[in-house]
């Protein structure tokens, strides 16, 4: 099955981003070209694991619960937009970055030690993505669109274990289907984490 650790946004954040991406982004010339994210689509992926063996799942869970209770909860919100060459339109983050960052370090190494090969690592950038391209496009206006957009904070209060089931090819506009599989809670700020 393929699988990813994420920190899923709340409703409401949802909601304040498809209505800035609405009003803002999705009238621009060529937006209708693009491939766009379904709302239920959008996360912060911590660590994306691939096809990963049944078996290990188990063992996998044990450990991210392990790597989200030794991190506190934490406040974020969606914040401006940006690129990734000229592929990928997506929407930033603020607030607890620095927490982001080490929940995305710890369920990487969570991975690892489950004997999962990952990818190389990098520093981890947090964004959610909105849209895709087919062919290179400047995204540069798409993303200034999102300039000044803040969203209403939220406390990041646990990790998921999400499956992940990509489109049958030949479908037209067939988005892929997300799972939550485990919801893995912070600890609490009485709790402490590490």
């Amino acid at each position: 099955m393929r699988l990813f650790a994420a920190v899923l946004p709340p409703a409401h954040a949802v909601d304040e981003l498809a209505e800035a991406v609405d009003l803002r982004v999705r009238g621009l010339p060529g937006a209708d070209g693009m491939r766009w994210t379904g709302r239920a689509g959008w996360h912060f992926t911590l660590a994306f694991m691939g096809e990963v063996d049944e078996a290990l799942v188990p063992e996998l869970t044990e450990r991210l619960e392990r790597a989200a209770h030794r991190t506190r909860a934490f406040p974020l919100r969606l914040r401006g937009g940006g690129h990734f060459g000229g592929r990928a339109l997506w929407a930033g983050a603020a607030g607890g970055i620095a927490e982001l960052r080490r929940l995305a370090e710890r369920a990487d190494a969570a991975a690892r030690r489950t004997g999962l090969a990952m990818e190389e690592h990098r520093t981890y950038r947090p964004h959610l993505t909105l849209a895709r391209t087919r062919t290179e496009t400047d995204l540069r206006p798409y993303a200034a669109a999102l300039d000044g957009f803040e969203g209403t904070p939220w406390e990041v209060g646990e990790l998921a274990l999400v499956r992940s089931r990509l489109p049958v090819a030949g479908v037209p506009g067939e988005q892929p289907r997300y799972e939550t599989l485990v919801r893995c809670p912070t600890a609490s700020p009485a709790d402490g984490g590490r």
